[in-house]
């Protein structure tokens, strides 16, 4: 009855406010605060919910999060971000001030960052002319101090697993705070990696072995502080990059004129400095990072080591980063566009039916450019009748509709013309 899962929600929250050890707000104040959730008081959105800014009767300023009735976050993903990030302390996370549970109702509060995220400066045309090369190095910097000690030196060993710009968040003298750790996952003493068939991150920063096969580590965040390296310096997006002399993504097209003797032209035009030196390191470890194989990654502890070396010669050279492979470009894809079900985010959340077949993961290897296993690298227009026969008998109709999920919406030719029923072969035009 109606009566008995109401009373069911509040057993259930109040099993939850009996396992959190963290301050609890009254959610008349916080409505208050927030000017009852105003539009003007919306500092963003996030796949679980909007992030709105608050002044409490002293006069302190909060930040927000509203949990989504409709974000799939249940009790227990909410207490993970709570209790996760109410056991850190460091000057690079986002400080936790506490939380509010009722019937309907799921808060977070942090500590207001006034400078917003990262990414509202350096994908903005006028904000990043603010942040010269000293400010975007010391934002690296603060990032890798930040992941090293969720890694390392945490009581809890912390992977993040949605490490992006848009979780950046920059105080008054933009000093950067990890923030949502919502996704996060802590691990044993002797855990070295973990398995899962929900892949939740971001496109463009999941690394490849997490999207294709589920696989996460220190090393996966690793990855994606990589991607964020080259991000900041160049003031491009990995997802969504293009370049006029060549089809390669960003992470590409860093190691290309690495190669060439021309890392130089990857610094952003609004950038001008002096510490040529100090740019050209950091693109090397932006591009060991982001390495295809985990074990040629450096852990956290020795990128930080890395990035205050004067030695450029002393780092170990850079290899074909992951997804490196030439891929359509797709020029009207909006970088921002969500690969979520839910609109206002832009991360991927997919729980998969069952174990990822190989036909499956051609797919998959084939949308991020990846050359597929006995088929080559994505196939020329004229070849793609041939090809979606072939891999269509392998199959099942519930996997097309997974596989449809990751880039289907970027205007890309491989998928004009596909029907409903994933296992019939497929006729593009």
């Amino acid at each position: 009855s109606t009566q008995q899962n109401v009373e069911e929600q509040e057993d259930n929250n109040e099993r939850g406010k009996g396992d959190l050890e963290v301050p609890l707000f009254d959610f008349q104040k916080i409505s208050i605060a927030t000017n009852n959730f105003s539009l003007q008081n919306k500092l963003g959105q996030g796949g679980f919910g909007a992030v709105y800014k608050g002044i409490l009767e002293n006069g302190q300023e909060i930040a927000v999060k509203r949990l989504s009735k409709k974000s799939g976050q249940g009790i227990d993903e909410f207490k993970n971000e709570v209790l996760c990030i109410s056991k850190l302390q460091h000057r690079n996370l986002v400080k936790l001030l506490g939380c509010c549970i009722e019937p309907h109702e799921r808060l977070v509060i942090y500590e207001f960052m006034p400078n917003k995220s990262l990414d509202s400066f350096i994908f903005d045309e006028r904000q990043r002319i603010l942040l010269d090369w000293p400010k975007r190095y010391q934002i690296i910097n603060g990032i890798a101090r930040g992941l090293l000690y969720l890694h390392q030196d945490s009581r809890l060993r912390i992977i993040h697993r949605d490490l992006k710009a848009s979780n950046i968040l920059l105080n008054y003298e933009m000093t950067p705070k990890i923030s949502d750790f919502g996704l996060a996952r802590s691990f044993g003493e002797d855990e070295i990696e973990a398995n899962t068939t929900r892949v939740v991150g971001t496109y463009g920063y999941m690394s490849p072995e997490y999207a294709i096969d589920g696989l996460f580590s220190i090393k996966s965040d690793v990855f994606s502080f990589g991607v964020l390296v080259l991000e900041i310096i160049t003031g491009k997006r990995n997802r969504g990059f293009s370049h006029p002399d060549h089809k390669f993504n960003l992470l590409g097209h860093a190691w290309k004129l690495l190669n060439e003797g021309r890392s130089l032209e990857l610094i952003d035009e609004k950038v001008s400095s002096s510490e040529i030196s100090q740019v050209l390191r950091s693109i090397q470890v932006g591009l060991l990072c982001v390495q295809q194989c985990p074990k040629d990654r450096p852990d956290m502890a020795t990128a930080v080591l890395m990035l205050s070396s004067d030695n450029i010669p002393s780092l170990p050279q850079p290899e074909e980063p992951g997804y490196f492979a030439t891929r359509i470009v797709h020029h009207n894809c909006d970088p921002s566009f969500s690969t979520n079900l839910s609109p206002p985010s832009n991360s991927l959340s997919i729980t998969l039916p069952g174990p990822r077949s190989s036909a499956l993961k051609h797919i998959i290897l084939l949308f991020m450019g990846r050359p597929v296993h006995g088929l080559g690298y994505p196939p020329k227009p004229e070849g793609l009748p041939k090809f979606w026969e072939d891999l269509g008998k392998n199959i099942k109709p519930e996997e097309w509709d997974w596989a449809k999920k990751l880039d289907p919406f970027c205007n890309n030719p491989i998928f004009s013309g596909v029907g409903n029923n994933g296992s019939r072969p497929l006729n593009p035009t």
